[in-house]
């Protein structure tokens, strides 16, 4: 008797028209995984009746829904579809600044400027945490299609980082310059929000059984960055129900899982308060948004999931070296916080972007140890109303430099 194995199995979806609606069988796509587990729940009642023979007489099957975990190594492209239906918003291009004339010159450490002669950088759509490219014809090669990090704006004025560490060239004033937001970006918006929701299926090809989920919204996105090793994504989903079974696959010729490259936490950089920070020795943070199955007498399956509040929380190790987080948490100041993922030291390498521009930390707490001492400090991301300095106006905002 076989018997099935991770390795044949295939774990595939597709973005549903309307909620708890399979969705069709052509265009699915597979994911990439770590694990996947999905299944159907039913809530169970058991009989509360009391009985001279002191037995249980039943035991009954209530309304059925779904729920499912999956967990990966982050890479790029791989689960925009997922972070972009958690947030509420669909990753969209941002318009190029083309036509520019601009002066690069050394900034503070590792940091470079790039002033343009007239215009404004605040009305261009770009924002802190944002990473762009440049091009143009006058400028030198040094310059052009390196990724380089907004820690901060002025209407004339971008301070950036190359995330790969290699220096830019001096130069300017260089006319015709054009400055690409590269990728796509994606935000908690303030009104407008989408409401998507996916068919899944689980298809074990070794001993033929198909198991398809309708109605499958994502609700959490935890995102782990240890200071060595792959960073890891884990996504939860709550659903609908196991709306189809059978012997055959649901989902016909799904898109290949992709090739991108995984990240490495060791590969990008960390900015807090718009400067660079090393002193971090792991990371994490979750995205969340509140679901509630709505149940209704007559139905054994879930009539709807509610969507409420979308927050973001973590946590921060730093070597104790200053007063700089303690300070942060004892003086309830407001920072920003820029998690840049590169795919590997190339200039132009694929790369993610996790930007919180408002945080507040909720703890600092220190080890004691014969070595280096260790603080811990958590955080929550709130809403960011003031966007004078260029921090965009949500809760996070994300960039994925694959998506075209």
């Amino acid at each position: 008797m076989a018997i099935s194995k991770g390795t044949a199995k295939v774990v595939a979806y597709r973005k549903e028209s309307t909620w708890g609606v399979l969705a069709g069988t052509t265009g699915g796509k597979q994911v990439r995984r770590v694990t996947a587990d999905f299944n159907l729940t039913k809530e169970t009642y058991e009989s509360n009746e009391i009985r001279t023979d002191r037995q249980l007489a039943d035991f009954r099957h209530g309304v059925r829904s779904a729920d499912g975990t999956l967990s990966g190594e982050l890479s790029p492209n791989s689960y925009s579809d997922f972070m972009q239906s958690l947030v509420s918003k669909d990753f969209a291009a941002v318009t190029a600044v083309s036509s520019l004339s601009v002066t690069i010159a050394a900034g503070s450490g590792t940091l470079w400027t790039i002033t343009r002669a007239a215009g404004d950088w605040l009305s261009n759509g770009l924002k802190v945490g944002s990473v762009i490219r440049l091009t143009g014809a006058g400028l030198a090669t040094t310059n052009v299609a390196k990724n380089l990090l907004i820690l901060s704006m002025t209407s004339s004025v971008i301070t950036v980082q190359v995330l790969n560490g290699s220096a830019l060239t001096a130069e300017g004033p260089i006319a015709s310059v054009t400055a690409t937001v590269v990728g796509k970006q994606t935000f908690v918006p303030a009104t407008g929000h989408t409401e998507d929701s996916y068919t899944i299926e689980q298809w074990f090809q070794d001993i033929s059984q198909s198991e398809v989920f309708a109605g499958m919204r994502v609700g959490s996105m935890n995102v782990q960055l240890p200071a060595t090793g792959l960073t890891t994504v884990d996504f939860s989903f709550m659903g609908k129900d196991l709306s189809s079974k059978g012997t055959t696959q649901y989902f016909t010729s799904p898109t290949a899982q992709g090739t991108n490259g995984i990240f490495a936490a060791v590969n990008g950089a960390m900015i807090v308060n718009g400067l660079p920070v090393a002193l971090v020795t792991s990371a994490d943070f979750t995205v969340e948004r509140a679901m509630e199955n709505a149940t209704a007498v007559g139905s054994n399956s879930v009539a709807e999931i509610f969507l409420g509040r979308i927050r973001c929380t973590g946590n921060l190790s730093v070597y104790f070296q200053d007063a700089t987080f303690r300070n942060y948490f004892d003086d309830e100041t407001a920072v920003s916080i820029v998690f840049a993922l590169t795919t590997g030291s190339e200039a132009n390498a694929d790369f993610l972007t996790f930007t919180l521009p408002k945080v507040k930390l909720g703890s600092f707490n220190k080890d004691d140890g014969e070595l280096g001492l260790v603080a811990s400090t958590s955080f929550q991301a709130l809403l960011n109303a003031d966007i004078a300095a260029g921090l965009p106006a949500t809760t996070i905002q994300i960039q994925d430099s694959t998506l075209v």
